[in-house]
C-alpha cells in the first residue's frame, strides 16, 4: 500500500500509534471517510468537539450504497479510501461507515501505523453503559448487521446481553432524501420496529450513520423507555480521548475541513448539509 506501513497492533480495541509517527504529526489532519453522506454526521460530531483539528472526508458517493454490497467488496473499498487519505498525510484514521467498519475495520488496523478508528466499538460501548435491563437492540444495514460484529463488541463488554438486531435498509433512502418526518418515514420504522419494541428492548444502537436523523420516528416507534445510542457522539468521544492519549491533538489555532468525493459533488452538497447540520459549500471529485 502507498504510503502506509505495516504494523505491529493486536487485536485490542484500543488503537495504538506508530513510532514512525513524525514529531510534527499532531498539526497534520484526522482522515474520515463514507460511502456517501452519512458519515457527515460523525464528521459534525467531531468538529463540534475537536475545534482545532483539521479533518479530510471522503464520501465514496460513486459507489454507495456500501450496506447491501458483499463484505469482500466493502473491505477492497475501504482499503482503497484508507490509501487515497494516507497518501494525504492524516494522523488518524475515523471509519464513519458502520458497513466498512464492521468488515474492514481490522484489515485497516492491520496495514496502517496510525490509529483507526470505526463507529462499531464506541456504540457498542455506550450501549453496554446505558442499559438497564440488559437487553439491547441493533438496526444497521444488510452488511452491517449479517457481519454480527455488533454482537460480537457488545457481548465481549458483557456476555450476559441480551441482543436484537434488525436490518433497516429503507432507512438509507429516507434519510437521503430528507423524508424524515412523514407518513412514509412513520410507516417504515413502525415496520421494521414493532418487534423489537415487543422485544422489550430498553437502549436501541442506530448501527447507521444515516439513522440519527431518523431518531424522531424511530423514537415515537420504541417510545420513551428506549433510550436511542447515536454512534456518531460517542466516535467523536473516541476520537477525542485517543488524539490525547497519544499526543496527537492539535491545541491551538483554528481548524479545517475538506471535501473529497467519488462521484460528481453536486448531490453531495445538496444533501450534506442535512447530515452536517450546516451548509457544505463545495467539494472536490477525484476519479478512481
Amino acid at each position: 500500500m502507498k504510503g502506509a506501513g505495516r504494523s505491529s497492533r493486536t487485536n485490542s480495541a484500543h488503537p495504538v500509534r506508530s513510532p514512525k509517527a513524525p514529531a510534527n504529526a499532531a498539526a497534520t489532519a484526522i482522515g474520515v471517510f463514507d460511502s456517501g453522506v452519512g458519515g457527515l454526521t460523525v464528521l459534525h460530531a467531531i468538529t463540534e468537539s475537536l475545534h482545532h483539528e483539521h479533518l479530510i472526508y471522503l464520501g465514496d458517493t460513486a459507489r454507495f450504497p456500501y450496506g447491501s454490497k458483499s463484505a469482500e467488496t466493502v473491505r477492497r473499498y475501504a482499503i482503497e479510501n484508507s490509501e487515497f487519505l494516507v497518501d494525504k498525510g492524516i494522523k488518524m484514521l475515523v471509519v464513519a461507515c458502520n458497513s466498512a467498519a464492521a468488515v474492514g475495520l481490522e484489515a485497516l488496523r492491520e496495514r496502517l501505523d496510525i490509529p483507526v478508528i470505526g463507529v462499531i466499538e464506541p456504540g457498542a460501548q455506550r450501549a453496554v453503559r446505558q442499559t438497564r435491563n440488559g437487553k439491547v437492540g441493533v438496526i444497521g444495514t444488510e452488511t452491517t448487521i449479517a457481519s454480527g460484529l455488533y454482537t460480537r463488541a457488545l457481548k465481549e463488554l458483557r456476555a450476559d446481553l441480551e441482543i436484537y438486531t434488525r436490518a433497516c435498509p429503507l432507512f438509507v433512502p429516507l434519510a437521503e432524501e430528507g423524508w424524515v418526518d412523514n407518513d412514509v418515514a412513520r410507516t417504515t420504522a413502525a415496520t421494521y420496529l414493532t418487534s423489537l419494541k415487543r422485544s422489550g428492548i430498553d437502549t436501541l444502537v442506530l448501527g447507521c450513520t444515516h439513522y440519527p436523523l431518523l431518531s424522531g420516528v424511530i423514537g415515537d416507534v420504541m417510545g420513551d423507555k428506549v433510550t436511542l445510542v447515536d454512534s456518531a457522539r460517542t466516535t467523536a468521544d473516541t476520537v477525542r480521548d485517543t488524539l490525547i492519549r497519544y499526543g496527537l491533538a492539535r491545541r491551538s489555532g483554528a481548524g479545517s475541513v475538506s471535501f473529497f468525493v467519488t462521484d460528481v459533488p453536486d448531490r453531495f452538497v445538496k444533501v450534506g448539509g442535512r447530515f452536517m447540520g450546516q451548509k457544505v459549500d463545495s467539494a472536490v471529485r477525484i476519479e478512481r
